[in-house]
């Protein structure tokens, strides 16, 4: 996140926008994913990469002010912000009227408009027990009347049809949640792509295959989808008309935006060309040939060869001098992310609260050697993670350190501490008597390839065999959900800039959802559920680090690193600026070739 001053809010208003000419020019951009999408469901998917293209063809209620920095929270279908009881429990908003979604043969040839109803049953679907969703606990225990709801459900369908008190309609265009206890982060959570509206004869159209029928009141629809190779979209048709209006800023670079976009029809590109592209240097030649528009970030092994780095500060960087002769465009900033290695508490290897499975996660983890993968692997672009909640972020502690230092002498002298005894064939043997072999999944790229021989080192340091078990990252996402794994790297960018989007990842109720260490404490738990009721503060910072001290001694995470993220456009890229909360920014893009 840009350290300067807050920016006035840069805004997309309603109002005249200029025509296009009848022949003008198709404008078409061409970006990149680096690992495959799973599907375009709002209910059922959690991966960035599906969350990018959902961004574009669903609504939220609120957004994110593309431009200010720290990230501010905006209307985007509402009229304003919503008005908040004097409790804290209840908010309510007011649509905006004319918004329609993009036509589908699930309308019968009518054009269908985005009314508060859309979001009561887009709330309600996502504590639908036959939906699965991944975000079900999101509101089901906090709406009042929902969690009664979905328990009447069972193992069935949910019935939309019951009027709930805490998600219901006041009128067409009304829409109020009142809940059980104060909700201070659901702003932020509503302008990320956590609630979608979306349209109930859609679902029940396409049944179980409605991953592969997005069809919502955003800029654009899915033309074209060939999984885990490439996607198509194309602008919505019935999408209402806005104009780029951002507003005054101090920043010279917000400045320039805005004098190229500001009167401009939003969105201004005609054609989004997504590609899978898994490999590194595949995708940074396609950038540098010209065939990719934007790269989301400069491929590891080619960070000195594209930036000039400062070796004392690697918070200083900068564009080669041929690479800025050219005009190609960076945008830097620290990621609001954390990456990890999570173990699988339920695993029977590395799973587990005894002694002696700590004390072989904490061996693990001081094995590895953090300070060699930021310096080899990340090219010093990334820094230590030592908190749950990363800088730039409501609710960071920068004195905190919570990672395990490496030291391999003191690794071993653990496991022999607790009976793991190194056996005739050199390895180690559980207390039991067992084998000790690490399921470990790995992707099938280069750059997985290189991390697995890091951890093949960290591994041979302590005497522990290890089985890197090879899959596609929709299938690790899945073995994530059922707890089934040993090991897995895993890494959250921040959905909104608020320490709740990073605590939750190791709370109990998001086991099968996005706790990937499938970790389940007491004592975390309880904290965590005082800790979403407060407001950014002193109050809420002590749980936090009560929190962090936990997680520390039960270690169901290894801390890995905070990467810099160094995003590239081409010269004829207008707009590009890097946002920390948005999976993809194309919509705010123009090309100029």
């Amino acid at each position: 996140m840009c350290l300067k001053k807050p920016l006035v809010a840069a805004l997309m208003v309603w109002g005249s926008v200029m025509p296009l000419h009848a022949a003008a020019a198709e404008k078409v951009l061409h970006v990149a994913f680096s690992a495959p999408e799973t599907g375009f469901d709002p209910a059922k998917i959690s991966d960035i990469y599906s969350s990018a293209v959902i961004e574009h063809i669903y609504d939220p209620l609120l957004t994110f002010d593309y431009l200010a920095r720290p990230v501010k929270v905006i209307p985007n279908v509402t009229t304003a912000m919503p008005t908040v009881s004097a409790d804290g429990l209840t908010y309510t908003f007011h649509l905006k009227k004319g918004i329609y979604f993009a036509p589908d043969p699930a309308f019968k040839g009518k054009r269908r408009e985005l009314t508060a109803t859309d979001y009561v049953y887009s709330i309600k679907r996502l504590s639908d027990p036959t939906v699965a969703s991944p975000l079900s606990d999101t509101f089901t225990d906090k709406l009042v009347g929902l969690a009664e709801l979905a328990k009447k459900a069972g193992k069935g369908k949910l019935d939309y049809d019951t009027v709930v008190e805490g998600v219901k309609t006041l009128d067409r265009y009304t829409l109020q949640l009142k809940f059980k206890q104060p909700f201070p982060s659901l702003p932020f959570l509503l302008a990320g792509s956590w609630v979608e509206a979306q349209a109930r004869e859609v679902v029940d159209a396409y049944g179980d295959n409605t991953n592969a029928h997005p069809v919502g009141t955003g800029p654009y629809v899915l033309k074209d989808w060939k999984p885990g190779n490439s996607m198509t979209l194309v602008r919505n048709p019935n999408f209402r008309r806005e104009a780029f209006h951002y507003g005054a800023s101090a920043d010279a670079g917000d400045q320039r935006i805005a004098a190229r976009m500001n009167g401009k029809r939003y969105p201004q590109i005609d054609r989004i060309e997504v590609s899978v592209i898994q490999e590194e240097q595949p995708a940074w030649l396609a950038f540098k040939s010209g065939e990719l528009d934007t790269l989301s970030g400069v491929p590891q092994p080619l960070v000195r060869q594209v930036l000039r780095l400062d070796p004392k500060n690697p918070w200083r960087a900068e564009l080669k001098p041929e690479l800025k002769s050219k005009g190609v465009q960076l945008s830097r900033e620290l990621g609001e992310e954390v990456t990890f290695y999570a173990f699988n508490m339920k695993d029977p290897v590395v799973g587990g609260y005894g002694k002696d499975k700590i004390a072989l996660r904490r061996a693990i983890s001081m094995a590895f050697d953090t300070n060699e993968t930021i310096r080899d692997i990340r090219r010093n672009q990334a820094v230590q993670v030592q908190y749950i909640v990363p800088p730039n972020v409501a609710g960071h502690n920068p004195d905190f350190r919570a990672a395990y230092p490496y030291n391999p002498a003191l690794a071993n002298a653990l496991l022999d501490q607790f009976g793991y005894k190194i056996g005739a064939d050199g390895y180690r043997h559980a207390p039991d008597g067992k084998p000790v072999v690490v399921d470990f999944l790995t992707g099938p790229t280069a750059i997985d390839k290189q991390w697995n021989e890091y951890w093949q080192k960290a591994f041979d340091r302590i005497k522990v065999k290890v089985n890197f078990r090879v899959m596609q990252w929709n299938e690790q996402v899945k073995a994530q959900r059922d707890c089934k794994f040993g090991m897995n790297g895993g890494a959250w960018s921040a959905d909104y800039p608020d320490g709740d989007n990073f605590t939750q990842l190791l709370y109990g109720g998001n086991v099968g959802n996005s706790n990937n260490a499938c970790y389940q404490s007491p004592r975390y738990d309880k904290l965590y559920e005082q800790s979403r009721l407060l407001p950014d503060g002193p109050e809420r910072n002590r749980l936090y680090d009560q929190m962090n001290k936990i997680v520390a001694g039960d270690t169901p995470w290894m801390f890995s690193d905070i990467r810099f993220t160094n995003a590239l456009a081409q010269p004829w890229v207008r707009g590009f600026k890097h946002h920390p909360n948005f999976n993809a920014i194309w919509r705010f893009l123009d090309v100029e070739k």
